[in-house]
C-alpha cells in the first residue's frame, strides 16, 4: 500500500511527550500497511480484527493496546491509505470521522 500523510503519525508522537508511547505501535502499523494489499475490506479484518471499517472506504485501527485511534481512507482500487486522524478516545469522539 502507498501511505500518504505520513507526517500526521510523525506531528501526533513527536507533538506531545504524552503520546511517545505511540512512537512504536504507529511504526508497526506503518510497516504493516506499507506491505499490505488491501483490496477490499475483508483483507483489512484479515490483519487487524479490531479495525472498524465504516461507509465510504474509511477504517479506524485501534493503536497501543486500544489506547490511540487512527482513522484512514483507503482508495482500495489504487491501494492508497490517507492518514487522516490519529488521536486519544476523547479526541477521536470530538471529530467526525466520515468528514475528516
Amino acid at each position: 500500500m502507498r501511505i500518504i500523510a505520513l507526517s500526521t503519525l510523525k506531528a501526533f508522537r513527536e507533538g506531545n511527550s504524552a503520546h511517545s508511547d505511540a512512537i512504536e505501535p504507529t511504526l508497526a502499523w506503518y510497516r504493516h500497511a506499507l506491505k499490505a494489499d488491501w483490496a477490499s475490506p475483508t483483507a483489512i479484518k484479515e490483519d487487524f480484527r479490531n479495525a472498524s471499517i465504516l461507509k465510504d472506504g474509511r477504517v479506524v485501527f485501534n493503536i497501543a493496546g486500544n489506547k490511540y485511534r487512527l482513522a484512514v481512507w483507503i482508495n482500495y482500487a489504487y491501494r492508497v491509505v490517507y492518514i487522516r486522524f490519529i488521536g486519544t478516545h476523547a479526541q477521536y469522539d470530538k471529530i467526525n470521522v466520515q468528514t475528516i
